[in-house]
C-alpha cells in the first residue's frame, strides 16, 4: 500500500533510447501497483525531484535572472504583429517594479488580488508581481457575469482587482457598493502596469525581498474558483508547494518537451485561459523551466492560426476541441479541393502508424513496417505537413487535457509526427494528476499518476488522489483560511475510472452524472458525449435518460462544420429552421450517433436525438467558462425538447 510519508525516488530505466535530433534520453519511472482480488486498485509513481522546502513562486523571476539573465523566458506580441523576446533579467526588473507598486498601494502579504483578463503578457506579469509581494491572486474569467464576479470577489475578500478593458471595469465598478473590502481597481488597457510602476518608484527594492523572504512554499498562492456546474463556485486554495510539486515533476518527466533540440529553443504559445488552472500551471512551468512563453488572447480560429504561424511554438498545451478543429479543418479543405478520399487514406495510414508505434514501445508488436513507413512518407508532404503547419510548423509535442482526446485522434496525430501526451486533472490537483509516460503511451487512457503521487479506485469506482499537488482545501471566508477536505491526504474527485493491469487510468464518467434508466441500467454519459463532440457537425451535446425508459441526446451544430456541410451540399441559402429537418443532414448526424453507440451496449445506446437551433455557450449559461455542461440549466431550458423525445415509443 502507498504510505503518506513515502519518499522513494525512481531511477531511470536502463537502455531507454534517445529522442531524435539530439534530444536527451528519456527516463521511465515504473509505477508501484497494489492489487485487490487480482485487480489493480492503486498505483503510485515515485517522485522524480525532491519537494521544495523554501521560497515561493514569487522568487522564480529573480532566480532565473541570477542564474541565466540572458535566457529568453517570454515573448510579447507587438502592434506590428512581430514578437519581442524578453530575457530573464528584463522580466525580473518588471516584476519587481510592479510588486513595488502593489506595496505602495497598501497591499500586504496574504491580501487577495483578483485578475480579470484574457490570456495576455500582463496577466502573467501581475501574477508573478503579486507573488513577489506575498499576495494571493484570484482569477476571474473575463466572461464572468456580475453575479459570478460579485460572489468570487466577496468570498475571497479581494482588496484589489485588475481588469483588461472598460467593459470589465464598468462591471466591477457597478459592484463596489457590495464589496466593502475592494479598495483598488486598475485597468490594463488604460495603463495599469505603468501606473503601478510609477506608484512604486519610491518603495525600496528591499521591501519586495522582505515579502518574498516571508513567503514559504506552504503559504497560499492562489484561490481558483471552480466553474460551478452545480451551486456556487468554491475557492480551491492552492499553495506555492502545490505548484512546485506539479510543475517540477511534470517538467522532469517530460524533459524532451521542455528541452532545446540542437539550436532550436523550446517554446510554447499559451492560448488557454489563465483563469483556468491548466493555463496557469503552464505559465508557471514555462518560467520554472525557462521555456519561451507567448500569450494568445483570442481563440477565434483565424486569430489563433495567425498567432501560431507568427510565434512558431515547439510544443502546445491544448484541449481536444482544438485538435479536433485542426483535423476537421484539414479534412474540409481537402474535400473542397476534391481530395477527400486521399485525406481519408492518409488519416488511416497515420492511425495505423501511430498504433504500430505504440505497440512497438510496449513490446506487443514490431513497430511500423517498411510498407507503413513508405506510405507515411508519401502522405507527409500532402497531408501531415499541412496539419503541422496549422499549428505553426514546428510543433513536436502536444500536452492535451480537459476531456478525453480519444484513441483515433491520438493515433492520427502520432502518425502525423506530433507526439501526444494526454493527462487528467482538476483544479483541486493543480491541473494534471496523471500523464502519459514518455515511451509508454497507451492511447485511450490518461496515463500514470504524476511522479510523487498516487491514484486509488474506491469500491464504488470513484477516483481518489494523493500527492503534493493536492490542494489544501476549499476557501472558507468565515475562517479566512482553507478548510481541508481530504481523508488522510486522499482527495475524492467525484470522477469514476478504472486502472488496467499496467496501472494506466481510464476515465469513465462523473459520479453525480450517472444516468439510471427506469430499467435499472447505469449509463455514463461522458464517453457518448465525447465521441459525439468529435464529429465535425456536432458542436455540443447532452445525453439524457435518468429515470426514463431509454437514452436520448440533445445536439447542437458546430458553426464551422455546418458552414462546410452547407457548401458541399449547396445548401447555403436554406434557412436554419428548414435545414434542421433536412434528411441528408439528419442522416449524417444519425451516423455520428451510431458511431458513438458502438462504444456501449444496446441498453446504454442513444435511441433518439433532437437537434437544437441554438448552441450551448458560457454566455447562454449552458456551459461553464471551462466549457463543461451545466446539465441542470440545459434540462430546464430545453425541457420541451427532451419531453418530445419520449412522446412516442
Amino acid at each position: 500500500m502507498f504510505h503518506q510519508d513515502s519518499a522513494a525516488t525512481g531511477s531511470p530505466a536502463e537502455g531507454t533510447p534517445a529522442d531524435p535530433a539530439g534530444a536527451p534520453a528519456r527516463t521511465v519511472t515504473e509505477p508501484q501497483k497494489t492489487l485487490v482480488d487480482g485487480a489493480v486498485r492503486e498505483v503510485y509513481v515515485p517522485p522524480l525531484v525532491p519537494p521544495v522546502r523554501s521560497g515561493s513562486l514569487g522568487g522564480l523571476p529573480f532566480t532565473n535572472a541570477a542564474e541565466a539573465p540572458a535566457d529568453v523566458v517570454l515573448a510579447r506580441k507587438q502592434p506590428s504583429g512581430t514578437w519581442r523576446d524578453i530575457t530573464a533579467a528584463e522580466f525580473a526588473v518588471e516584476v519587481r517594479a510592479v510588486a513595488k507598486g502593489l506595496l505602495a498601494h497598501g497591499l500586504r502579504p496574504g491580501d487577495r488580488l483578483a485578475i480579470m483578463a484574457r490570456t495576455t503578457y500582463e496577466w502573467t506579469l501581475v501574477d508573478f508581481a503579486a507573488w513577489a509581494a506575498g499576495l494571493v491572486t484570484v482569477p476571474l474569467y473575463p466572461t464572468s457575469s456580475a453575479h459570478q464576479a460579485q460572489w468570487i470577489l466577496a468570498d475571497s475578500g479581494a482588496r484589489a482587482c485588475v481588469v483588461e478593458n472598460v467593459e470589465e471595469a464598468r462591471l466591477i465598478s457597478g459592484l463596489r457598493g457590495e464589496l466593502p473590502a475592494l479598495d483598488h481597481l486598475w485597468q490594463f488597457n488604460t495603463g495599469a502596469v505603468a501606473q503601478l510602476v510609477a506608484a512604486g518608484r519610491e518603495v525600496p527594492d528591499e521591501a519586495v525581498d522582505q515579502c518574498r523572504a516571508a513567503t514559504g512554499p506552504y503559504a497560499l498562492a492562489t484561490l481558483i474558483y471552480t466553474s460551478g456546474t452545480t451551486g456556487r463556485p468554491k475557492g480551491c486554495a492552492l499553495t506555492h508547494a502545490n505548484f512546485f510539486a506539479e510543475v517540477d515533476n511534470a517538467v522532469e518527466l517530460l524533459h524532451p518537451v521542455f528541452t532545446p533540440v540542437g539550436e532550436e529553443p523550446a517554446a510554447t504559445l499559451l492560448f488557454l485561459p489563465l483563469s483556468h488552472v491548466f493555463g496557469r500551471m503552464v505559465a508557471v512551468g514555462c518560467l520554472r523551466a525557462r521555456v519561451r512563453l507567448g500569450h494568445a488572447p483570442s481563440m477565434r480560429t483565424d486569430d489563433l492560426l495567425a498567432d501560431l504561424a507568427g510565434f512558431r511554438p515547439t510544443f502546445l498545451l491544448a484541449i481536444p476541441y482544438v485538435l479536433e478543429k485542426v483535423f476537421h479543418s484539414g479534412r474540409a479543405a481537402a474535400e473542397k479541393a476534391g481530395k477527400a478520399a486521399a485525406f481519408d487514406r492518409a488519416a488511416r495510414v497515420a492511425r495505423s502508424y501511430g498504433e504500430a508505434v505504440e505497440a512497438g514501445e510496449h513490446g506487443t508488436g514490431p513497430g511500423p513496417g517498411v510498407a507503413l513507413k513508405a506510405a507515411r512518407k508519401l502522405y507527409d508532404p500532402l497531408v501531415y505537413r499541412r496539419i503541422r503547419a496549422a499549428l505553426g510548423g514546428r510543433v513536436r509535442h502536444v500536452l492535451c487535457g480537459g476531456s478525453p482526446l480519444g484513441h483515433r485522434l491520438a493515433a492520427f496525430y502520432t502518425g502525423a509526427g506530433i507526439e501526444i501526451f494526454e493527462g487528467y486533472g482538476l483544479t483541486e490537483t493543480t491541473a494534471a494528476t496523471t500523464l502519459t509516460p514518455p515511451l509508454r503511451p497507451r492511447m485511450g487512457t490518461v496515463g500514470w499518476p504524476l511522479p510523487g503521487s498516487a491514484v486509488r479506485i474506491a469500491d464504488d469506482g470513484e477516483i481518489l488522489i494523493h500527492g503534493g499537488h493536492v490542494f489544501s482545501g476549499y476557501w472558507d471566508a468565515a475562517l479566512g483560511a482553507a478548510r481541508p477536505v481530504t481523508d488522510r491526504g486522499w482527495f475524492a474527485t467525484g470522477d469514476l475510472g478504472s486502472l488496467d493491469a499496467d496501472g494506466y487510468l481510464t476515465i469513465t464518467g462523473r459520479k453525480k452524472e450517472i444516468i439510471v434508466t427506469t430499467g435499472g441500467k447505469n449509463v455514463a454519459p461522458a464517453p457518448l458525449e465525447d465521441r459525439l463532440r468529435s464529429h465535425p457537425l456536432v458542436g455540443q451535446c447532452m445525453v439524457v435518460g435518468d429515470h426514463r425508459p431509454y437514452v436520448t441526446a440533445l445536439l447542437t451544430l458546430d458553426p464551422d462544420g455546418l458552414a462546410h456541410w452547407r457548401q458541399m451540399h449547396r445548401k447555403q441559402s436554406v434557412p436554419q429552421e428548414q435545414l434542421l429537418r433536412d434528411e441528408r443532414l439528419l442522416d449524417d448526424l444519425q451516423r455520428a450517433v451510431d458511431d458513438a453507440n458502438a462504444l456501449v451496449s444496446r441498453a446504454e445506446s442513444i435511441r433518439r436525438f433532437a437537434v437544437l437551433p441554438v448552441d450551448f455557450t458560457p454566455e447562454s449559461g449552458h456551459l461553464t467558462p471551462s466549457l463543461k455542461l451545466r446539465r441542470g440549466a440545459v434540462s430546464r431550458d430545453f425541457a420541451k425538447d427532451i419531453a418530445s423525445l419520449y412522446e412516442s415509443g
